[in-house]
C-alpha cells in the first residue's frame, strides 16, 4: 500500500507542476525533498518518478481516491499532505487553477464518507 500512496502523492505533486507548466528542473529539488521525507525515496528515484509523470497520462481522480481511502481517519497526515501541496504551489507563480485544485483536494480528503 505504501508504494501506491507514494505513487499517488507523487502524481498529485507532479500534477501541480504540470498544471502551470512550471520548470521541472526548478521544481525537482522540492519534489524530491518531499518524497524523501515522507517516503524515504532517494533523490534519483524521486527525480526519475517526476520525469516519468510529466510524460505520462494518469487518472488523477483514481490517485485522489487512493490517498483519501488510505488517510481517511488520519487527519494529521492529511494536514501534512496539504502542507506539502502548498509548498509546491507556492514555490512558483500561483494561479486560480492552483487554488481550485487545492480546494478540490481539501474537500475530497476531509470528506470521508
Amino acid at each position: 500500500m505504501n508504494t501506491k500512496i507514494k505513487e499517488s502523492v507523487a502524481t498529485l505533486l507532479a500534477h501541480i507542476i504540470k498544471l502551470d507548466g512550471r520548470d521541472v528542473e526548478k521544481e525537482a529539488p522540492l519534489f524530491c525533498n518531499i518524497l524523501g521525507q515522507d517516503f524515504k525515496c532517494s533523490e534519483a528515484e524521486a527525480k526519475s518518478l517526476l520525469e516519468d509523470l510529466m510524460d505520462k497520462e494518469y487518472d488523477l481522480d483514481h490517485h485522489i481516491q487512493i490517498i483519501k481511502t488510505a488517510l481517511c481517519e488520519d487527519k494529521i497526515s492529511k494536514y501534512h499532505l496539504m502542507e506539502q501541496l502548498n509548498h509546491i504551489i507556492y514555490s512558483d507563480k500561483i494561479t486560480p487553477e492552483d487554488y481550485e485544485f487545492f480546494e478540490k483536494l481539501k474537500n475530497e480528503f476531509f470528506d470521508c464518507h
